[in-house]
Order: structure tokens, then C-alpha cells, then sequence
């Protein structure tokens, strides 16, 4: 009895252990996936600020602009459309430089101009090319104006920080399962005698198998509720201190990288149980001491 015992309280013991280690990864993973799909948030946020302004031809007429307003309305790139009129782009300057040129040019040099806000997934420099293009080739269209440099930069960085974020996300995921499957087969090496007499008396290997996986599956759903408790717990805590947060960390975001925590934890956990414990039915009783 003493030894049942105290292979129980071994056994306890790891399945505890077992769970924390893996309960502190999915929280590192459910992190770096939360970051990812934040940073996608942002940059989708800047882009649709990105500006063209196209300005028009100095004759054109403000009914001949307010249709090509509704042309432009309908195109499959644009966001949404501020309408800058003659007066308007003179009070601007006027506001902002505090010079008035209407009064010695004797007319409003400002011609009608159109502040355009592309959609993200054409705000790349591939797509504002031929839209720069289509747009120039309009007649009533006398310039394009937009920040080449700053779209350039722009997708570099989210390109850079996508892939350290891939690549963090990766090497957690190697760390995890090295973690986990180590700790894995100390628990199966603690029954390596009960699998080993189950085989003798025949136990198919589906059935040998069977208690060792649904102990697993425990243990990762155990350590996912723990890890997006805490992760919940985190976003709610940064919320308290800067209602922006919820901005960018949205709750279809959340659901995203609940779903996936619970996913990888049932999956890690039984992926390495199912491995360990195949091994073990793979060796010879000479092998067990």
C-alpha cells in the first residue's frame, strides 16, 4: 500500500506539474497570437488613414466634381471620400497660415480637391500604383498626391513585425512541446510496469492508451480555461488603465485566440501522451529496469 501510494502522490505530483508548464505556454502562445492579430488591427487602422488627395482640374465645376465624387464612391478601393471645396481649402489656409491670397490675387486660387481613404487591402504600393494611374487618367483630374515613402515604410514594418512574431510563435511551440513531452513521459515511465503487464495479458494498445489520454485531455483543458482566464484577466486589467486597449484588442479577436488556446492545449497535451505512451508499448521488458 505504501508503494501504490506513493506512486500515486508521483503521479499527482506530475500531472500538477504537467499542468502549470503547460498552462505558462498556452498563456506565452495565446500572447504572441493576441499581439499578431493586434498588430494586424493597427496596421489595418492605419492604412484605411492613409490619404490620396486628388486635385482637380482649376475649371472644373462643383456639380462636374460632386459626380465624379459618386464615380469614385463606387470604386472597389475607396474607403470613404472628403469632399474639400474652393472655399473650404481657402479658410484651411487661411486658418493655418493667417494669410488671405484672395485678397491680392483678387480670386480663390484653390482649386476642388478630394481627401480619398483607400481600403487596407489597397493600401499597398502595387495597388496605388494602377490606382494612382486610373485616377490621373480621369480629365477632370489635374494631380495625385499621396506619401510613397511613408506606405513603403509602412508595409515593411508590419511585414517585419509579422514575421518576428511568426518566428517567436514558432520557437514557443518547439519549446512547448519539448516541455510538455518531457513531462509526459515521466508520468508514463512512472506506469511502465502497469503498461507492460497490460500487454502481457493481451490489452489491445487502443485500450492501454485510453486512461492516459482522457488524463490528458483533462490536463489541457484545465491549463487552456487557466491561460485565457489569465489572458482575459490581462486585457481587462490594460482596459482600467487605457480604454483604447478595447480599440484594438476587439472581442472577435479574443474569441480567436480562446478558441485557439483551448485547440493547441487539447492538442499538445494528448499529441505527446499518445507518443509517449506508444513508445513505451514499443519496448522490451528488458529495457524497463
Amino acid at each position: 500500500m505504501s508503494s501504490k501510494k506513493r506512486k500515486t502522490t508521483t503521479w499527482r505530483i506530475l500531472a500538477f506539474i504537467n499542468t502549470i508548464i503547460t498552462t505558462m505556454v498556452l498563456i506565452l502562445l495565446g500572447m504572441v497570437l493576441l499581439l499578431t492579430l493586434t498588430a494586424n488591427v493597427v496596421g489595418k487602422s492605419v492604412k484605411e488613414n492613409l490619404v490620396v488627395t486628388v486635385v482637380l482640374q482649376e475649371d472644373v465645376l462643383t456639380e462636374e466634381a460632386q459626380k465624379l465624387q459618386e464615380k469614385l464612391h463606387a470604386k472597389p478601393y475607396v474607403n470613404c471620400i472628403e469632399y474639400i471645396s474652393k472655399e473650404q481649402a481657402l479658410k484651411e489656409h487661411v486658418e493655418s497660415m493667417g494669410i488671405d491670397p484672395s485678397e491680392f490675387l483678387e480670386a480663390n486660387p484653390f482649386p476642388i480637391s478630394m481627401e480619398v481613404s483607400l481600403k487596407a487591402e489597397y493600401s499597398n504600393n502595387d495597388s496605388l500604383l494602377w490606382i494612382e494611374k486610373e485616377l490621373e487618367d480621369t480629365p477632370q483630374v489635374d494631380e495625385v498626391v499621396y506619401q510613397k515613402d511613408l506606405v513603403e515604410n509602412l508595409n515593411r514594418n508590419l511585414t517585419y513585425v509579422s514575421l518576428v512574431l511568426l518566428g517567436i510563435a514558432v520557437l514557443l511551440i518547439f519549446v512547448s512541446l519539448s516541455l510538455i513531452y518531457l513531462t509526459v513521459q515521466l508520468i508514463v515511465y512512472n506506469h511502465r510496469f502497469i503498461i507492460h503487464t497490460m500487454k502481457l495479458v493481451g490489452a489491445k494498445w487502443s485500450y492501454i492508451r485510453r486512461p492516459f489520454l482522457i488524463n490528458s485531455l483533462w490536463i489541457g483543458l484545465i491549463s487552456a480555461i487557466l491561460a485565457i482566464a489569465i489572458l482575459f484577466g490581462m486585457v481587462t486589467w490594460a482596459a482600467k488603465y487605457d480604454e483604447g486597449v478595447l480599440l484594438y484588442v476587439t472581442r472577435q479577436n479574443m474569441l480567436i485566440v480562446a478558441g485557439s488556446v483551448l485547440a493547441v492545449g487539447l492538442f499538445i497535451t494528448t499529441a505527446c501522451t499518445y507518443v509517449s505512451v506508444t513508445q513505451q508499448l514499443y519496448k522490451k521488458s528488458r529495457r524497463l529496469y
